[in-house]
């Protein structure tokens, strides 16, 4: 198993280096760093925006091969992925930002995915009943819903809450409040300021969990082992659990493994309505402002993440299925 990992990790790794490289090469073409002067009053010069472009190795006046080499370099040897045009040292934002993403995307993931399978599981071994019915109905309003909605919505069922409790325990913007000190206060704090946007991603996260694990688990449970299971003496309940939602748990677990980096560069619509600065606004903002050496870090970012969940995808599926292990 170590070996297959460490195999699969070294093709990954060459094509995360090769993806990179080849996004910082585009994003030099497409992106024009000196548009960020050009509205600045007083009015620069192209040699001036030049000039400033340079300490950040952006100057288009050097060759694109010199610029690429500069900022290969800078990445190797001290892992420096360059500036933004103005400045920003892009370590720092791709450091904080994944950190808020993480808070953000993570636990939401987690809830998601235990409710809706939970609810698949439950559901499809109740099939056709009041349960069953009410909530694929359930499930199949809140997948229409857009994401926007969802979350103005919860920002105004939690306005109406606070108001009439008249206390302001739910926040509806920021990730946290000024002036907090200690740490179990900022512990507290950042909670409940997780606690709307946690819920938002939540019920647009659990749907397809739920729709899709049901599926999956009717199709398995009338399988031959799981009938022979039966045939044992097991319960239905425990045939379920040790034998067909075992089966049923690998399409599930490859998705969500595979779904992480679009998880955290991807909520974008949650993270502005909220206030949250996270990876998804950065990665607008780095194409907004032009901002070469975001846009490639944040590719890199997204990349290894890819890579991760392929690789956690292969380890949920030779946990979950005894025939993976035997190969």
């Amino acid at each position: 198993m170590l070996r297959h990992v460490t195999r699969k990790a070294a093709g990954w790794l060459l094509m995360i280096v090769v993806a990179t490289n080849a996004t910082y090469f585009l994003a030099s073409w497409f992106l024009d760093p000196r548009a960020n002067f050009r509205e600045l009053r007083p009015v620069r010069t192209e040699e001036q925006i030049d000039r400033a472009l340079a300490p950040y190795h952006l100057d288009p006046r050097v060759p694109l091969v010199h610029r690429w080499w500069e900022w290969l370099t800078s990445v190797v040897r001290h892992f420096d992925w360059g500036s933004s045009p103005t400045g920003v040292a892009v370590n720092d934002e791709i450091g904080h930002r994944a950190l808020v993403s993480a808070e953000l995307v993570v636990i939401a993931t987690v809830l998601s995915v235990l409710l809706g399978v939970a609810l698949g599981v439950y559901t499809a071994s109740r099939q056709y009943g009041w349960a069953d019915r009410l909530s694929q109905v359930v499930s199949v309003l809140v997948l229409n819903i857009p994401t926007s909605v969802a979350a103005l919505a919860v920002v105004s069922v939690a306005i109406w809450l606070n108001q009439h409790a008249g206390l302001h325990f739910l926040y509806v913007a920021g990730e946290n409040s000024p002036n907090v000190e200690g740490l179990l206060p900022t512990i507290g704090d950042r909670l409940l300021h997780l606690i709307l946007p946690t819920l938002t991603l939540t019920l647009m996260g659990y749907v397809g969990h739920h729709l899709t694990q049901r599926s999956l688990l009717l199709d398995t449970l009338h399988a031959d082992y799981v009938r022979t299971a039966r045939a044992t003496g097991l319960t239905r309940a425990r045939a379920i659990r040790r034998h067909a939602l075992r089966t049923a748990l690998i399409p599930t677990a490859t998705s969500v493994a595979f779904s992480i980096p679009a998880l955290f560069t991807g909520a974008v619509i949650t993270e502005t309505i909220f206030g949250w600065n996270g990876m998804g606004r950065y990665f607008l903002q780095t194409i907004a402002k032009n901002d070469v050496h975001g846009t490639v870090a944040t590719a890199a970012f997204a990349a290894a993440l890819t890579a991760v969940g392929a690789i956690l995808a292969d380890i949920a599926t030779v946990f979950l299925d005894p025939r993976v292990r035997v190969s």
